[in-house]
């Protein structure tokens, strides 16, 4: 099963140059200048004529399955769709809870990634949730870095009053589970952080590091940019060599593009800045006099917006900008075979005009978004 795309102006997300790209099956199996000796071996031909080709995208903090509740039971948010995701370029997603580990269920998130998988993206999932108490599929964190296919490492909050207050010790068993777990499951295995606004902040994190020495690389804060004093923390962070996850969709003091462009400017590199967009989880809505009138997803297309206003505005050059949501999360979580455009990486591509309108999607080899018409649906979407 060949594909062949012919004059893709490629952002990999390191500037190619107008290449043509063989795809065999799920796979990238060529670039270069002209393949044209495989057009007729392929099944499809399709000319890109020119438009900026770049790796399909990572979202790394998103609730595949819902989230909310905080206001009872109403409150609570919808599944994900796979025409949202296809809709905003996102071909690989992790999945996970947020403060509720009881009716939001462990295998049910199990269960969603999976369906994601089979209905055309990459999906995979964090244990825990914002409790120490991690919730797990196994017996253990451990156990399901090793077992199970989808946990690429266990998440917990810190500095929020909906966490458990977790100390520097139950933390490093925590990070120890999901390293050695990850060792053997061949993983990289990482603590995906929470962060409320309380004022310890990222402290007990700092702790780890310096005091412990525990490796930064599997150390994963998340919301950073929730409000300015936790940002400056977190850019010191990202100096020591720690990967920094920006929410777009929700927790931000400022725009997120301006978050990075202050990261830079105090000399973080953006190499250890990542978006994600808290997708799906609950908001409340408020009316012009702060009353609450209802509740709302938080958005999932926020992390392309951005990296296009940073582009845009921020005046930071392509390559640059779309590591923040290619390349730099793909390290982050160990996905070997994500987040370039590069022989022998999934075939996961995303296709936009000379504005930046996303045109065309390929996951897995598989075109699902076709001159801005989505064609890959879920399996219960009209």
């Amino acid at each position: 099963m060949l594909k062949l795309i012919k004059n893709a102006e490629i952002y990999a997300p390191k500037y190619l140059g107008r290449k043509d790209i063989l795809i065999a099956g799920e796979k990238i199996a060529a670039i270069e200048d002209n393949l044209d000796e495989f057009s007729k071996h392929a099944t499809v031909v399709w000319d890109a004529n020119g438009k900026i080709i770049t790796p399909g995208l990572i979202d790394q903090h998103i609730h595949i399955i819902g989230a909310g509740g905080k206001d009872g039971f109403a409150s609570m948010t919808p599944e994900v769709t796979l025409s949202e995701l296809i809709a905003c370029g996102t071909t690989t997603v992790v999945g996970l809870l947020g403060t509720d580990g009881t009716v939001r269920n462990i295998k049910t998130l199990y269960g969603k990634a999976k369906a994601l998988e089979q209905e055309g993206i990459s999906a995979y999932m964090f244990c825990g949730y914002y409790g120490v108490d991690s919730v797990t599929i196994t017996d253990s964190i451990q156990g399901d870095m090793i077992c199970i296919d989808k946990v690429i490492g266990c998440k917990i909050a810190i500095s929020d009053i909906r966490s458990s207050y977790p100390t520097a010790t139950e933390l490093l068993r925590k990070l120890r589970d999901v390293r050695v777990g990850g060792s053997i499951g061949n993983k990289k295995g990482i603590l995906h952080i929470h962060l409320g606004n309380l004022e310890t902040k990222m402290d007990i994190l700092f702790e780890l590091v310096n005091k412990y020495q525990f490796p930064i690389e599997h150390i994963s804060p998340t919301h950073v940019g929730r409000t300015k004093p936790l940002f400056e923390q977190a850019i010191e962070f990202a100096k020591l060599g720690g990967c920094i996850d920006i929410t777009t969709g929700a927790s931000k003091y400022t725009d997120p593009y301006k978050s990075v462009l202050y990261a830079l400017e105090k000399g973080a590199s953006i190499d250890n800045i990542t978006f994600s967009s808290d997708g799906h989880a609950g908001l409340t809505k408020l009316d012009e006099n702060g009353n609450n009138i209802g509740f709302k997803k938080a958005p999932i297309e926020q992390n392309l917006y951005e990296v296009i206003q940073l582009i845009k505005k921020g005046g930071i050059n392509i390559e640059e900008a779309f590591k923040i949501i290619t390349t730099n999360p793909a390290r982050n979580l160990g996905l070997k075979e994500k987040g370039k455009i590069e022989v022998g990486f999934d075939a996961d591509l995303c296709a936009f005009d000379a504005d930046f309108k996303l045109q065309d999607v390929f996951a897995r080899g598989q075109q699902i978004m076709v001159d801005a018409k989505i064609i890959g649906k879920g399996s219960f979407e009209s």
